[in-house]
Formats: C-alpha cells, sequence, structure tokens
C-alpha cells in the first residue's frame, strides 16, 4: 500500500471513531441515568458486576480495575467484579454444562438485591450475556447493557440500554470505552465530593 493510500485509510478511520463516538451525544441521559444508579449502588454498600465475551470482556474487566483502583482520584476502593477472570470457574461451567451459562451461573451466586450488573454486547445478542442479563434481574439487580448494532434483544430485557449507533465491532468498542471512563470518572468525582466516599 502506498504511503498516500494508507494514510488516507487511516484518517478515514479516525474521522469514522470520532462520528461514532460524536453520535454518543444522544445518549446523554442513558448514561446520566447509569452515573446515578451506580452512585447510589455503592453508598448503600451493593456492588457493580460486569461480563462480556472477547473485547467486551476486556472492557467489563478494564470497568472493574477503575472502580477498584482508582481512575484520577486517590480515594477508597469501590467493590467491583468482572465475570470473565476466572479460568477455573468459566472453563468448569462451559465443560459441565454450557458456554451459555458461564455468567448466568456465577450471577445466581454472587449478585444481590440492589447490585448494578453491566452486560457488554457489541451485537446485542450475546446469549450468554443476555442470559447472565436475566438472572441479575431475577436477584434484584439494576441492569446496564453497553451494546452495539442497534441493541438486539438485550436491548429489550435491561433496564438502562446504551446502543452505539454501529454494526463496526472495533467502532462500537471505541465508543463504549469513551463513554465507561466518562462514567468512571464522574462516578468518582462525585463520590469523592458530595459524600466523601
Amino acid at each position: 500500500m502506498k504511503q498516500g493510500e494508507l494514510q488516507s485509510n487511516l484518517k478515514k478511520s479516525i474521522l469514522e471513531s470520532s462520528k461514532i463516538i460524536q453520535d454518543s451525544l444522544r445518549l446523554v441521559p442513558q448514561i446520566e441515568e447509569s452515573i446515578h444508579v451506580i452512585i447510589d449502588c455503592i453508598l448503600k454498600g451493593n456492588k457493580v458486576i460486569l461480563f462480556g465475551n472477547g473485547g467486551s470482556a476486556a472492557d467489563a474487566q478494564h470497568i472493574a480495575a477503575e472502580l477498584i483502583g482508582r481512575f484520577q482520584i486517590n480515594r477508597p476502593s469501590y467493590p467491583a467484579i468482572a465475570l470473565t477472570t476466572d479460568s477455573s470457574i468459566i472453563t468448569s461451567l462451559s465443560n459441565d454444562y454450557s458456554y451459555d451459562i458461564v455468567f448466568s451461573r456465577q450471577c445466581e451466586s454472587l449478585v444481590q438485591r440492589g447490585d448494578v450488573v453491566i452486560g457488554i454486547s457489541t451485537s446485542g445478542n450475546s446469549i450468554n450475556v443476555k442470559k447472565g442479563i436475566y438472572a441479575a434481574k431475577k436477584k434484584g439487580a439494576i441492569t446496564i447493557g453497553l451494546l452495539g448494532s442497534k441493541g438486539g434483544t438485550i436491548k429489550k430485557i435491561v433496564d438502562i440500554p446504551i446502543v452505539i449507533n454501529s454494526s463496526s465491532t472495533p467502532r462500537i468498542q471505541e465508543a463504549h470505552r469513551t463513554i465507561y471512563h466518562i462514567i468512571c470518572e464522574v462516578v468518582e468525582k462525585n463520590l469523592v465530593k458530595e459524600r466523601n466516599v
């Protein structure tokens, strides 16, 4: 590929990503609602539970790390669990039952009423994420979906759907990361400033 052609393609990708992120402005009400429920959850002594597949599994772990560690401010740790990190649990459930239940089975034992559960799916149709959301709702959790591709079937079952208007997995993930960084930043600032938590 010639240098001029390569640079043109690089610019195209950057502009495409920027456009999709800018389109996320329409999601401000859902982002704000998510921030409120996460703050309320933490103040009440509950936890945030997250899951997804592939790159979305990495995003689930990223969010949990921001909450447990810190985003930008030194402060107490906030309780968060990514259900994608225990290889023994994931492989045993997949082997003994089905990969479809790797998140729902964990939600059955770990989710408590008042927790916030975040399912991440770029297609909006991941079966194991959908089953995990159903299990979390049965336990009394508030559910958030970080989704793409018009939200799929998961959009209809979560309490707060945050749907990126794209069918491109990398572009969806880039927008997801922008959104959850904003959520982590605002949650942290509000808990530290207003409640000293």
